[in-house]
């Protein structure tokens, strides 16, 4: 992947309803500022900045108690599933820019179609460190950036967000790397829906590697089209501090610059998240900047090519 160039557009997501918390909006204008565009641009890439999507609220859904802010929530769904179908399946690789994870509730259910549009299944890399498969029903917090995975895998049907007819992911192609909070019903739901779960105590035991090789050997097999969806806290909150759902002990920088230099080496990569980036929490940029360098190692940057920052 790394030596072929790619067309890749930008769409800015600056939802922040989907969490409890205010300053995800901020997350766009923070990775541009942090030089995204540039850097992909510098790798040789034909990059396109579509801007931030602006959807009115879908006033057409009743409130939920379950589903909170669920008119804005579902405004961006449907805008996010019509902007990264029309980028796909124009060629180009979409990268969305968060924005709360609820955004990929939109950018998974569009690369499930155009999936489908080609016969092939969707796999989806969930780097995070929440498994995010919670419903109304089952949801501690009705926030909805706890349920995009039950919402892409059909299991969060409780409104008409997007027509139920579309394709859903099956949840056994669901690969959640750097779990390790999850609520207990979620714990069940996740088991028995045949997710699978690479935890922090399956890294520390088998090694970064071994996961990914496993991951991308079961993607290559079905000839599937991966779908990353990386949120800020799968990083150690050492190390990316910009997140309002730190969690200790997750992913090192080394561990997660792995995985995209393998994705990288596989070619698979479809589309990309980058979300729950919340600049108001963060040191000076050091959580964009990072996202920024594992954006540029999916895409092609090599360690000889690492330019030194000064301190």
């Amino acid at each position: 992947m790394s030596d072929i160039k790619k067309k890749i557009t930008l769409i800015g997501a600056p939802i922040e309803e989907g969490s409890g918390r205010r300053g995800c909006a901020m997350g766009p204008a923070a990775l541009r500022i942090a030089g995204l565009d540039t850097t992909l641009a510098e790798l040789g890439h034909t990059v396109t900045d579509e801007g931030d999507l602006k959807p009115l609220p879908a006033r057409d859904l009743p409130n939920h108690k379950g589903a909170n802010n669920l008119q804005i929530v579902a405004a961006y769904t449907r805008a996010l599933d019509a902007a990264v179908l029309d980028v796909a399946r124009s060629g180009g690789i979409p990268i969305i820019l968060g924005g709360d994870h609820a955004l990929a509730m939109g950018s998974v259910s569009g690369m499930a179609r155009h999936a489908a549009d080609l016969g092939r299944p969707l796999f989806v890399l969930w780097l995070d460190a929440h498994a995010d498969f919670n419903s109304p029903a089952t949801t501690p917090s009705g926030n909805m950036h706890g349920m995009p995975v039950a919402f892409f895998c059909g299991e969060a049907e409780f409104t008409p967000i997007l027509d139920k007819d579309r394709p859903f992911v099956d949840p056994k192609n669901v690969f959640q790397v750097g779990i390790r909070s999850v609520d207990e019903r979620e714990r069940e739901e996740i088991a028995e829906h045949g997710v699978r779960v690479f935890d922090m105590r399956a890294i520390d035991e088998t090694g970064m590697a071994h996961i990914m090789h496993e991951i991308i050997a079961t993607v290559k097999a079905a000839n599937g089209l991966l779908h990353v969806s990386l949120d800020v806290d799968f990083l150690d909150p050492e190390f990316a501090p910009g997140v309002g759902t730190t969690v200790p002990g997750g992913a090192t920088f080394r561990e997660a610059h792995l995985i995209m230099e393998m994705l990288c080496d596989a070619g698979l990569v479809a589309s990309l998240d980058l979300v729950e980036l919340n600049p108001f929490l963060d040191d000076r940029g050091k959580s964009a900047r990072i996202l920024v360098e594992l954006t540029a190692s999916l895409f092609g940057r090599r360690i000889l090519d690492r330019p030194t920052r000064s301190a």
